[in-house]
């Protein structure tokens, strides 16, 4: 039903900025609760934050105040802003569409993932 599409990863500096998309597909996108994740090698997948289909978010603590997530439902697309990257916050980063309405930090819960974009933050 939904299909997910992430872009904009690539090699930053540290201290600098990414913007990633998650470009999706479906019917019911715009009241879906859709989550960022990441996973660096050898960890375990790691909440990042989500945003509602209302639009209210949430972060985990340790981006809070770098990371900004929207949504842009006319264009079918949720958007994460990063801001003063740390090299470790080298990962694979995902986008995951929740069926549910409202937000969801574990990623168990949601039903649908994207193929994950590769960020690289040098030190």
């Amino acid at each position: 039903q939904v299909q997910l599409v992430e872009s904009g990863g690539g090699l930053v500096q540290a201290g600098g900025s990414l913007r990633l998309s998650c470009a999706a597909s479906g019917r019911t996108f715009s009241r879906y609760g859709m989550g960022w994740f990441r996973q660096a090698p050898g960890k375990e997948r790691e909440f990042v934050g989500y945003i509602t289909w209302t639009g209210r978010t949430s972060y985990a603590d340790s981006v809070k105040g770098r990371f900004t997530i929207s949504r842009e439902n006319a264009k079918n697309t949720v958007y994460l802003q990063m801001n003063s990257l740390k090299p470790e916050e080298t990962a694979v980063y995902y986008c995951a569409a929740d069926s549910r309405p409202f937000g969801e930090s574990l990623p168990q819960k949601y039903d649908y993932w994207g193929q994950g974009t590769q960020v690289t933050v040098s030190s």
